[in-house]
C-alpha cells in the first residue's frame, strides 16, 4: 500500500479588514449636497475629526438603531438616534441598494421640532441631476430657507456644477448658492458662492465675503487599499485662510494562522491622519464663527474590522475616542476630553445598534484576503453548516485601478 497522498498546503493570503463604516453618510446623501462640500479631502477629515467623538458631559448619552427591511426589499432601511436634547427618526427609500444617488427620505425630529422631506434624482446618462430638501411641518420659520430649497446639477467625470435656490424667497433676498468644482489628474479646484444668512446686498455677487475658494493636490486613489496623501487650501469668505492634509497608510502585521481553507500569514490595518491650519488673512470684523482661527490634529486606526482607536488634539482640547463592534448587531463607543483651559475632564458614550450584513445574507461570517502580490482580492463567505463560497476580484494597484473590487474598497471619490 502507497503513503496516502499528502495535501497541499493553501496559498498564503493577507486579511483585508472591512472599512468599520459603510458606507459613509455622505455617500447616501451625495445628490443633496454640493460638490464643493464633499471633494478637497472634507469627506475625510470631517470623519477623522468628528465621527465618534461624542459631545461629553454629566449624563450623556448618543444611542443610535439602523433597521434594515427584509430581503425582498433592501432598498428600505429606518434609522432613529436620540440624545438628552431628543430625538431623531429617518426612513430612507433608494432605487437601488447599490445606487445612493436616486432616493427620498423623511427626518422627524424631536430636538428641533420638525419633519423634513428630502430628496434626489440624478441620470448618468446625461450627467443631469436635482435634489430638493423640504421642512414639512416646522415649528417656527425664521427665513425662507425653512420653506425649502431645490437644486439642479451636471456631474461628468472631472467636472461638477450647480446651482440651488429658494422656491419661496423673502422679498430682496439674494440666489442661495452656486458651485463649479473641476478635476485635472491629481489637480483639483473649485468655487463656491454661498451669500451670507440673510443678505440682501444689492449687488451679492460683487461681495467678495460671499465667495469661498479652494484648490488640492492628492496622490494616489482613495482606496482603502492604497496609501494616499491629499493636500489642500482653502479661502474662505476673503477673510479666512485654511489648509489641511489629510494622509491614509495600510500596516501589515505579520501572523500564521488558518481561517477555513486559507492560510493567513498577516493582516492589515488602516492609519490614519489629519491637519487643519486656518488663520485670519482680513483684518475686518469676522462675519461668524467660522473666521475664528484654529489648528487641530487627528489620528485614527483601525486595527480590525470591529476595533477603531481614536485621538485629536488642539490648544484648548484634546479628545480620545474607542469604538467596539459586537457582532451582529452592537456598535459601542466612548469619548474622553481634556479641557486644558479650564483644567477639567470628562465623559460621552454612545451606543448603535445595526443588522450585520452578513446576518441578512443568510452567511455565519464574511472575510476577505488579498495574495501577498496585492492583484487578487478573495471574499469568502462561510454558511451556518461550514460550507464557503468565494468570490475572486483582480485588481491592479500600483496604476490605482481598483473598479473590480467591492464597493466599500473601491475609491470613495469613484463612489460617490
Amino acid at each position: 500500500m502507497g503513503a496516502p497522498e499528502k495535501k497541499p498546503n493553501p496559498p498564503p493570503a493577507i486579511l483585508v479588514p472591512r472599512v468599520f463604516d459603510f458606507p459613509p453618510a455622505a455617500a447616501r446623501t451625495k445628490m443633496s449636497v454640493p460638490a464643493y462640500d464633499l471633494m478637497f479631502g472634507k469627506l475625510s477629515l470631517r470623519a477623522l475629526f468628528h465621527d465618534y467623538f461624542h459631545q461629553p458631559g454629566k449624563g450623556v448619552v448618543d444611542a443610535g438603531l439602523l433597521f434594515r427591511a427584509p430581503l425582498d426589499d433592501t432598498r428600505v432601511d429606518l434609522a432613529a438616534t436620540m440624545s438628552k436634547n431628543g430625538g431623531e427618526a429617518l426612513m430612507r427609500w433608494q432605487r437601488d441598494v447599490d445606487d445612493p444617488h436616486n432616493f427620498v427620505d423623511i427626518l422627524a425630529s424631536t430636538s428641533k421640532r420638525m419633519l423634513r422631506l428630502r430628496s434626489a434624482a440624478y441620470y448618468p446618462s446625461i450627467g443631469i441631476g436635482a435634489f430638493g430638501t423640504f421642512p414639512l411641518l416646522m415649528e417656527n420659520r425664521a427665513s425662507s430657507e425653512d420653506y425649502g430649497v431645490m437644486g439642479l446639477r451636471y456631474v461628468s467625470r472631472n467636472l461638477s456644477i450647480g446651482a440651488s435656490f429658494l422656491p419661496f424667497p423673502f422679498p430682496g433676498e439674494v440666489p442661495y448658492g452656486a458651485w463649479l468644482v473641476g478635476r485635472k489628474g491629481n489637480f483639483s479646484a473649485g468655487l463656491q458662492y454661498k451669500p451670507l444668512s440673510g443678505s440682501n446686498h444689492a449687488m451679492p455677487f460683487t461681495d467678495l465675503k460671499n465667495w469661498n475658494c479652494a484648490i488640492s493636490y492628492g496622490m494616489r486613489s482613495t482606496s482603502p487599499l492604497d496609501p494616499s496623501l491629499l493636500f489642500a487650501l482653502e479661502l474662505v469668505r476673503n477673510t479666512q485662510l485654511v489648509a489641511s492634509v489629510y494622509q491614509h497608510h495600510i500596516l501589515l502585521k505579520q501572523e500564521n494562522e488558518r481561517r477555513g481553507n486559507d492560510h493567513i500569514t498577516g493582516r492589515l490595518s488602516y492609519l490614519d491622519f489629519g491637519l487643519e491650519l486656518a488663520t485670519r488673512v482680513n483684518e475686518d470684523k469676522p462675519v461668524d464663527n467660522a473666521d475664528k482661527s484654529m489648528f487641530q490634529i487627528a489620528g485614527s486606526w483601525q486595527l480590525n474590522e470591529n476595533l477603531l482607536v481614536k485621538a485629536k488634539a488642539g490648544p484648548s482640547k484634546s479628545s480620545a475616542a474607542l469604538a467596539l463592534k459586537f457582532k451582529p448587531f452592537f456598535t459601542a463607543s466612548v469619548t474622553v476630553e481634556n479641557d486644558h483651559l479650564k483644567g477639567t475632564r470628562s465623559y460621552g458614550f454612545g451606543i448603535h445598534a445595526r443588522d450585520d450584513e452578513t446576518a441578512e445574507s443568510g452567511y455565519q461570517s464574511v472575510y476577505q484576503t488579498v495574495d501577498p502580490d496585492t492583484s487578487i482580492l478573495t471574499q469568502t463567505k462561510v454558511n451556518f453548516n461550514g460550507e464557503s463560497k468565494k468570490r475572486k476580484f483582480q485588481f491592479d494597484s500600483p496604476p490605482g485601478n481598483f473598479e473590480n473590487l467591492p464597493t466599500e474598497l473601491k475609491p470613495v471619490d469613484g463612489v460617490l
